[in-house]
């Protein structure tokens, strides 16, 4: 037997937590510690243990499957490809380009991204492509942009966080989504950092922190604009610092300054002390950290409540120093790269603006088409799907499950329904590719080689340890087929690593420049951080007229404080004149044209949708640990299964007695979009006003039944975070 070890990385969330892989006796891998991979240093969480059982053909899908008389069977490849070639065809002749849609997942490695977007814009000439990494991280993303003028999670390394003096942790129960990176706040408490966690529940990672905040749902927004008021208030600004690097200071000021502690007090339940409290923690350090998560994000006004929390660091100087700034914990595997390489609606490759002349004719002279081919932005991932059976009439979809995930899904599920052509590919038969009209079983993480970038911008080499089963191809194998049934025979290869090396060229002079990482860079480095322009003349290096990259760093090699990050770019093993990539953003500049950082004025507006007399209560949603996502993959886990067999709603005592409702008693919880029922779990670590539901399951408790799809402006994120319902005994 092989007994070779693959080093690689979890199938699961945007830490890309590192692991080996070994042939298993009886077929398939074990996993075992890489304590050697800085991010997780071994550590792993029961998802990443119990990954490889995803491998068996118990759980996966190992056929193709074509729908014949309303019946799902089993098909050849070449009649499932044929089929899913005819669909789009035929809809793209009788109802043009626009009305073939494509829907990507933040779980896609780099080169599917990529080679997706391509062939939406490519072979089916259509715009109307999105992911749901739409869902998850896309108003950091455009707050991120509007302040700094660059989205990246986090713009510095994990490592960086437990030397810093002070972390306000906003809506991220990290304990549960992310397990192995609580060490980094426990790091910071030893160090005698402080943690402050923002979140309307006491959960695992608020018991950790030395002051928690519980604020009702909504109302981050106000929060961070009284914090910003008192920290002007008492004199704690940075004068210097917002003199020297930043703009539009005076009227951020002036917003923030309407936001007095007791109206906020009265907005978000949070007493006048406790945000006295968090301004004199935050602000005694030298240095200090604002991280937010889906929390604050997943709101109709998303962008304008990160944007607060980036106005609280600038105006304290805590963003572009050593061990300060700004960052956002990116939930999805690959939910950064997901969205740089040009499978989000208004993207190419690079973190490119489609609507950018210069980006189009660099993106369209790699592919070897005119710039004036490629389609403009479509729709966001949301109104995308809604529009599914009336504008979009056939849906090619990789790697997501909209009918668990997606906001207002019993509607969206009927939208899925109307579709005159539905193609999924995925490794399992999720509750999305049950109604498809036809299904391809396609690799995983393990049976298959490509990279990802975790939330630190890090970019990884995922690497395949296994053959995949007979009758499953990969992601790239299916773009191949059906661009050349398409007329399309070139452009397309099934080589990961020969895909790679084109997006390097079409990200080259790009903010997210990936042009001088290499597949052997990353086999021998411990992931490279992006930007990594290849040097001048170099394979991979590109020439685009946005040259962004001028604007993040004057010399990325010396950047930091050496008496606080010592040591860290050595380049030992790099060819002559290798890019060491760039770890840290911003110590010298921002990438706004002046460099500076743009404080954005914001003002708290309510939620899309507030309590009222028939729906009183606020629902909250979120994760388990022992599941992921819409769970479609780890449902199908045994041991996760176990620790987490079902959906529930956590209730406060108050709320429960009202209704008469002891625990483990079935509820309903009803909102103005549908019902869904669960057994209640009482506790006294949620406010008494709200209740939460986590979002994993699919029949009469799925959470998304109730979510509001009410969209920020900016980003298009729906409102996952919260709506008014009423929730009812079920006797």
């Amino acid at each position: 037997m092989n007994t070779s070890v693959t080093p690689t990385h979890c199938p699961y969330c945007a830490l890309q937590c590192g692991m080996n892989l070994t042939p298993a006796s009886g077929g398939g891998v074990e996993v075992s510690e890489r304590a050697d991979f800085p991010v997780n240093r071994g550590a792993l969480c029961g998802k990443g243990r119990t990954a490889p059982e995803l491998l068996s053909s118990r759980v996966r899908l190992t056929s193709p499957l074509v729908r014949n008389a309303g019946v799902l069977e089993p098909a050849t490849w070449g009649e499932a490809l044929d089929r899913i070639a005819e669909g789009l065809s035929r809809t793209r002749t009788e109802h043009g380009p626009d009305a073939c849609g494509v829907f990507g997942g933040g779980g896609l490695t780099n080169e599917k991204a990529y080679a997706l977007g391509k062939f939406a814009r490519v072979v089916l000439g259509t715009s109307q492509i999105d992911y749901n990494g739409r869902f998850c991280m896309s108003s950091a993303a455009a707050a991120g942009m509007k302040a700094f003028g660059l989205d990246r999670g986090l713009p510095f390394p994990l490592e960086d966080i437990p030397r810093t003096g002070c972390v306000i942790l906003v809506g991220s129960n990290l304990a549960e989504t992310m397990p192995p990176a609580l060490r980094y706040l426990t790091e910071l408490k030893e160090n005698g950092g402080t943690l402050i966690v923002i979140d309307p529940r006491r959960t695992r990672t608020a018991e950790q922190a030395d002051l928690h905040l519980a604020p009702r749902p909504g109302t981050d927004l106000a929060l961070a604009l009284g914090l910003l008021h008192l920290i002007v208030a008492e004199g704690r600004t940075d004068e210097e610092y917002i003199r020297t690097r930043t703009s539009g200071w005076e009227e951020a000021r002036s917003a923030a300054m309407a936001h007095w502690p007791e109206y906020v007090e009265r907005i978000t339940g949070v007493s006048v002390p406790q945000l006295r409290e968090v301004v004199r923690l935050f602000c005694e350090p030298e240095a200090a950290m604002v991280l937010t998560a889906r929390g604050p994000e997943q709101q109709s006004k998303g962008t304008d409540t990160v944007g607060a929390w980036i106005n609280l660091c600038l105006a304290t100087g805590r963003a572009g120093r050593p061990l300060s700034g700004y960052g956002c914990l990116t939930g999805q595997g690959n939910g950064q790269g997901g969205r740089e390489h040009g499978q989000k609606a208004d993207q190419l490759p690079g973190y490119r603006k489609l609507t950018d002349p210069a980006a189009r004719r660099h993106v369209a002279e790699v592919w070897g088409v005119d710039p004036d081919s490629l389609p403009g932005p479509g729709r966001s991932a949301y109104e995308l799907l809604d529009a599914m059976g009336t504008d979009i009439r056939s849906l090619l979809l990789m790697g997501s499950n909209p009918v668990v995930s997606a906001p207002r899904a019993a509607h969206i599920e009927q939208r899925l329904k109307s579709l005159d052509f539905l193609a999924v590919a995925d490794v399992v038969l999720s509750e999305t590719a049950a109604l498809a009209d036809v299904v391809l079983p396609v690799t995983q993480w393990a049976e298959e080689t490509g990279t990802t970038t975790n939330l630190e911008g890090r970019v990884l080499l995922r690497r395949q340890a296994i053959t995949p089963p007979d009758g499953v191809r990969s992601d790239l194998h299916v773009l191949h087929e059906l661009a050349a049934r398409l007329d399309v025979e070139k452009g397309f290869p099934t080589d990961p690593e020969e895909v790679f090396d084109e997006l390097r060229r079409a990200s080259a002079g790009g903010a997210a420049d990936y042009s001088g990482i290499t597949y052997r860079r990353l086999a021998e480095e411990d992931g490279v951080f992006w930007p990594c322009p290849a040097p001048a003349g170099a394979e991979g290096a590109g020439d685009c007229e946005d040259a962004s990259l001028d604007v993040l760093q004057d010399d990325p090699a010396e950047d930091t404080s050496p008496e606080l990050l010592p040591d860290e770019r050595a380049e030992d093993g790099l060819t002559v004149g290798a890019h060491p990539g760039t770890p840290r953003l911003f110590l010298d500049r921002f990438a706004t044209e002046d460099g500076r950082a743009c404080f954005v004025p914001v003002s708290h507006r309510a939620a899309a949708e507030e309590p009222d007399d028939e729906y009183p209560v606020l629902l909250t949603t979120g994760r388990v640990v022992a599941q992921y996502q819409s769970g479609a993959q780890t449902r199908r886990v045994d041991e996760l299964n176990a620790a987490a067999p079902g959906p529930f709603v956590e209730m406060h005592p108050r709320l429960a007695e009202r209704l008469g409702t002891a625990d483990g008693d079935a509820v309903a919880v009803v909102s103005r979009r549908g019902r869904a029922v669960a057994p209640a779990r009482i506790t006294t670590a949620i406010r008494p006003d709200t209740v939460f539901m986590p979002f994993h399951w699919p029949g009469e408790g799925r959470a998304n039944t109730l979510t509001n799809p009410a969209l920020d402006p900016t980003s298009r994120m729906p409102e996952f975070k919260t709506c008014a319902v009423r929730v009812e005994s079920v006797k």
